[in-house]
């Protein structure tokens, strides 16, 4: 039998985690918050938990749950949209983003992805028939438009961009928008997949989401995790917004993917909505990043800019002539800490000597862990 992955093996973060466990490391690899979520969340919780509200919702969401969406759309991006025929909710953001694919990318279309990019991108191009075309950024992580521009051919259906990015805490600006924006102009047939579930965590300036860029949104799909906004990875819920015609077509893979997502957390966040501060989401972690990189400062280790996401990339090159993965691999092992190496975002595992360390943790954690990476 021929695999249509067959080059997959486990996730580095799977990897990275259980070495983390078996020598009792500080895992700061996976990225998850390890803090309680907020009182007011369990209270609706267990609250909700004994009313009648355990059957399947409508497919495409809970409807008081798509109002609290589209208004929050409009509070953040000013931009109206409509609950019954632009709005899917997900079993997180990763499902949202593997249907949108397979809806849309037929066998032998072409799928721009910028690396360093998230593991689930190409799996699901492959899945669907596609070619991953996969381009670097610059080496400051910025999108390099030279690369994007030749890289499209008459077979490019969609480009995926990721933005805050994960894992270099990239954002990208109006002018790199406007870049964009004249490339595009060019081909009006590429559709555009924003993986934007790192939207609320934006440390230099507000977020820039296609739902403010008018010549771009009419063919962007969007999505965003209300795990990432309101850490609560575990429970997977996301959604998509996209036109109805785009839309249209990705219900139809919903449909017979999950149907519905899980009607008992979409009541709770739908009800939790109306307390949830999400304007205190970016200061919450910028505290957080500042702690870290003021721990760590005087280590050994290289900070990179850290402008949105909750994860700080360093250099080791200081410190070990070791590729990423030993690297990583030994740090856990002789100093347990454990990190991701950045080559496992690339698709020609390019080795910059970089490290991913996710600061979505207790302070007590943080600090903890930045004691044993000082003495690296």
């Amino acid at each position: 039998m021929m695999s249509k992955l067959p080059h997959t093996t486990a996730s580095i973060f799977s990897v990275m985690s259980q070495l983390a466990n078996e020598h009792e490391a500080i895992n700061l690899s996976q990225g998850f918050p390890n803090f309680p979520v907020d009182e007011r969340l369990l209270e609706i919780s267990g609250r909700l938990l004994k009313e009648n509200i355990h059957q399947y919702t409508p497919m495409a969401g809970l409807p008081s749950l798509l109002d609290k969406i589209a208004q929050l759309t409009l509070d953040n991006y000013h931009k109206k949209i409509s609950t019954t025929t632009e709005i899917l909710v997900t079993s997180g953001a990763t499902q949202g983003i593997f249907m949108a694919i397979n809806a849309l990318v037929d066998k032998g279309d072409e799928v721009i992805i910028l690396d360093p990019s998230y593991d689930s991108y190409e799996p699901s191009v492959l899945v669907a028939g596609g070619i991953p075309v996969r381009i670097s950024l610059n080496d400051d992580y910025t999108p390099n438009f030279n690369r994007i521009e030749t890289a499209i051919t008459s077979k490019t259906k969609m480009l995926i961009i990721n933005n805050p990015h994960n894992p270099t805490g990239k954002i990208w600006t109006i002018s790199d928008f406007e870049a964009l924006e004249l490339i595009l102009e060019k081909h009006p047939q590429i559709i555009i997949l924003s993986d934007e579930v790192y939207e609320y965590i934006s440390f230099l300036h507000p977020h820039i989401s296609f739902h403010t860029r008018p010549k771009l949104s009419n063919r962007t799909i969007i999505a965003s995790s209300f795990g990432k906004s309101l850490h609560i990875t575990g429970w997977k819920v996301g959604y998509l917004i996209t036109p109805e015609n785009l839309m249209s077509e990705i219900k139809k893979v919903h449909q017979f993917l999950v149907f519905s997502v899980n009607s008992f957390s979409q009541y709770v966040i739908s009800e939790y909505l109306d307390v949830a501060d999400f304007g205190g989401i970016a200061k919450m972690y910028r505290q957080k990043r500042d702690l870290f990189q003021n721990l760590i400062k005087d280590s050994r280790f290289e900070l990179l800019p850290c402008d949105g996401t909750y994860f700080q990339v360093v250099s080791y090159k200081n410190i070990s002539t070791q590729n990423d993965l030993e690297f990583a691999r030994e740090l856990i092992t002789k100093h347990e800490v454990a990190a991701i190496p950045i080559s496992v975002f690339h698709n020609d595992a390019a080795d910059r000597q970089m490290l991913r360390f996710c600061f979505a943790k207790t302070d007590e954690t943080l600090i903890a862990a930045a004691e044993k990476l000082n003495k690296v």
